[in-house]
């Protein structure tokens, strides 16, 4: 019940000020608010939402028990490792002189606080990740029993605990861990200088150090065939709305001339298409509900609605064909053709033209772009390039994969991987490779609840 209407019933939810409220509530106090839903129509997708947070964490549950197993491994080695090379030292050091005695166990001290040490950060990293692991049995345990009462307030508890991202991983990967122990001894100057001996030096080799994002955990596969398909489709691009609390995937399918978008209510799923005269190729979301398509042989760009099934709004003829395009600002947009990235205006008018940067040509075939805090990121398939370029087309850096390569993710057609770059463009690891079911991936779009969508 209200607090302050106490005879009335809370069966609402104002979802711009993020707050459950009863019928009084809402006129007094919610009237200039525009989302204003009741939270049983809200119920199905609070579940839906709520069983695949569920069977995500299950997942990572499984991942984060194969971390402890391995690190335990990893201490029993360690310890191990430990005692053979305390051997070693040991016997180099009883065929020299006391001096040499002195070295060698001081050497030894040095191997007993190192393993010691290393052992104790693992043993903490096992018992934190036990600890992650009960806290997700208890969410999973909790959710379950939300979702077995069904009652609406537990629910939208639930929901909401979610939402605001109260389960998160902790991120331990920037913390270097001892991989192998090794001793090798330095026989040859023991004979010659005793006041500086050395014995040998302890080796201690780490994992790598470069901090790349949590292992990914499949959650679920939308496959983009449809009956009016006639042919397998090729999922150019990708991005992802939620219209009335329903999440919808809207992807290009290049090879069937069509806009598909797919989403699910009360655990079904539902698609739609809006077929096309010539291939589809870059998507763009314009707004909460719209989204923007590039086809670049008719030199058009086309504005959809996207509701439960997808309409066109208008259709903008420009001077030349584009693969590519991203909203800049609601005045403005990139797109990306033959050797170039055009900035337009809204009628499809060439504001400015991207080509070169001292005397070097920048764009071959740009078929990606998107817009990250207020810069222009462009993927260059002919190039086998990544440029990043201020919204005014001054270049900040470049990246391209035979240079050796964060925060940005990049679909490597061509080598069958997601990988990851830093804001500055350097490279940090692959996300996702064929291990992961991964196969010329091409579009990607990250939402907001750490999901990430790859069309292949």
């Amino acid at each position: 019940m209200c607090t302050e209407h106490t005879t009335e019933a809370i069966s609402l939810v104002c979802k711009d000020c993020r707050k459950a409220v009863c019928p009084t509530c809402c006129v007094v106090y919610h009237r200039k608010c525009e989302s204003v839903f009741t939270i049983d129509s809200m119920k199905a997708t609070m579940k839906y939402h709520l069983t695949r947070r569920r069977n995500m964490m299950a997942k990572k549950i499984d991942r984060k028990q194969a971390i402890v197993q391995k690190s335990k491994e990893k201490i029993k080695r360690i310890k191990e490792h430990k005692s053979s090379v305390e051997c070693h030292l040991q016997n180099a050091a009883e065929r020299a002189i006391e001096n040499i005695k002195q070295k060698g166990k001081q050497l030894m001290n040095e191997i007993t606080g190192i393993t010691e040490t290393e052992s104790k950060q693992f043993q903490a990293d096992v018992k934190r990740e036990e600890i992650e692991m009960q806290m997700y049995n208890q969410h999973c345990e909790f959710i379950d029993q939300v979702l077995v009462s069904d009652s609406e307030m537990d629910l939208y508890d639930a929901y909401q605990a979610w939402e605001s991202g109260g389960v998160r991983d902790t991120d331990s990967s920037d913390t270097r861990r001892i991989d192998d122990i090794r001793f090798t001894p330095d026989i040859v100057n023991v004979q010659h200088i005793l006041d500086d001996l050395q014995l040998g030096k302890i080796e201690v080799s780490y994992q790598d150090e470069g901090r790349c994002l949590p292992s990914p955990v499949v959650v679920d596969i939308t496959h983009g065939t449809m009956e009016s398909d006639v042919s397998l489709p090729m999922l150019h691009d990708v991005t992802v709305m939620v219209i009335d609390s329903i999440q919808a995937v809207v992807v290009t399918d290049h090879k069937n001339k069509c806009v598909k978008s797919f989403h699910t209510t009360h655990n079904h799923q539902y698609h739609s298409a809006f077929p096309l005269q010539y291939n589809s190729w870059g998507l763009a979301q314009l707004h909460e509900n719209k989204v923007m398509i590039s086809m670049p042989h008719p030199c058009q760009i086309l504005t959809l609605e996207v509701n439960h099934d997808l309409r066109l709004l208008s259709t903008i003829t420009t001077s030349k064909g584009y693969y590519s395009i991203a909203v800049l600002s609601p005045s403005s947009l990139a797109a990306g053709g033959d050797g170039c990235v055009d900035l337009l205006d809204m009628a499809g008018h060439v504001l400015r033209s991207l080509t070169a940067h001292n005397n070097e040509t920048l764009f071959d075939s740009p078929f990606y772009m998107c817009v990250n805090k207020g810069c222009i990121l462009v993927s260059d398939w002919g190039k086998e390039s990544v440029t990043c370029m201020t919204s005014e087309g001054d270049l900040v850096w470049r990246y391209a994969p035979a240079t050796r390569p964060g925060d940005i993710l990049l679909a490597y057609l061509d080598a069958n991987r997601v990988i990851q770059l830093k804001e500055s463009g350097k490279f940090v690891g692959d996300v996702l490779t064929t291990q992961d079911g991964i196969c010329c991936p091409m579009g990607l779009y990250e939402d907001r609840h750490e999901s990430l969508f790859v069309s292949s």
